[in-house]
């Protein structure tokens, strides 16, 4: 039970992280490198607070660091990407300086010591005759929650209806009205701000520095290619899959040969079925040479 629980936990962390990546990459064409920070912005809105304020603090951190990891995606793409689409080296290459900026920006402000953070839920919950962290089981149920909340926006609202519109074939929705930009510039800010609100859930269980968001970037990178470029469902299987076995393989091998085992994996798999488990492109896109 405590290995299940384990499992799941780190597969609701990455799937929040990898949904805003998806969303980005499928709908743009956009390799953000600088994405995982928007994970480190979460954890350190946490760690501010909490000097401020105390542990209580996490509760306003919940709310306050979507929020600013809104403002700096919307802020990061009227600044720098909507400069760079179709220029993929150049996007690279922007956003991995944007990345190095905001580490030697939160290094100078804070210090690169770990910064302190409280876990504001104590104790632990009997679970079919296992004893568990019960702030652990809260990051479980939050971010099912929050994935339920992102799946029932993206299939039945007006919103979700243009940003599948928009990944699908955005000259089409163009023609009909819908405004790519203000899409873009609002898909941007929700995965940032989602990339912020897991940094919080994660926070209390990992180190916080700098560089937290990295490990993040490269598993959700991993995760979004397996599980299928440009679908919202591809994201939460691929985060499921790698998740479960790098967990389960860190109980059974050194960490890093885990990581490496998992990459070969995910090498593995995109070479049998290079369009994901569950493919988000149409047929639209694969004419617009984007399959």
């Amino acid at each position: 039970m405590v290995l299940l629980l384990n499992v799941l936990s780190q597969v609701c962390v990455l799937a929040l992280v990898a949904l805003g990546l998806a969303i980005v990459f499928g709908m743009m064409d956009i390799v953000n490198l600088a994405h995982g920070d928007f994970v480190t912005l979460g954890a350190f809105t946490l760690a501010a607070l909490q000097h401020a304020g105390g542990a209580e603090a996490y509760w306003l951190a919940l709310l306050a660091a979507p929020l600013i990891g809104a403002a700096a995606g919307w802020l990061l793409e009227v600044t720098v990407i909507r400069l760079l689409y179709h220029r993929t080296l150049d996007t690279l290459l922007a956003t991995y300086a944007v990345s190095l900026i905001v580490q030697k920006l939160l290094e100078l402000s804070f210090g690169k010591h770990p910064q302190l953070v409280q876990t504001p839920i104590g104790g632990s919950l009997s679970l079919l005759g296992a004893e568990y962290p019960a702030y652990r089981v809260f990051v479980i149920v939050i971010s099912l929650v929050v994935v339920a909340l992102c799946a029932l926006v993206f299939s039945g609202t007006r919103f979700g209806i243009h940003l599948r519109a928009v990944i699908q074939n955005p000259c089409m929705a163009e023609g009909l009205g819908i405004n790519t930009r203000k899409m873009n510039r609002s898909a941007f800010a929700l995965g940032a701000a989602l990339a912020a609100f897991a940094g919080v859930l994660v926070a209390p269980l990992v180190s916080v520095e700098s560089h937290l968001g990295l490990s993040y970037l490269s598993k959700a990178f991993f995760v979004i290619v397996v599980g299928g470029i440009g679908s919202v469902l591809g994201a939460v299987t691929g985060s499921a899959l790698i998740g479960s076995v790098e967990t389960l393989l860190n109980y059974r091998v050194d960490p890093s040969l885990a990581s490496a085992l998992v990459l070969i994996m995910a090498i593995a798999l995109i070479r049998i079925r290079p369009q994901g488990l569950v493919p988000g492109f149409s047929a639209a896109h694969q004419l617009l040479g984007k399959g």
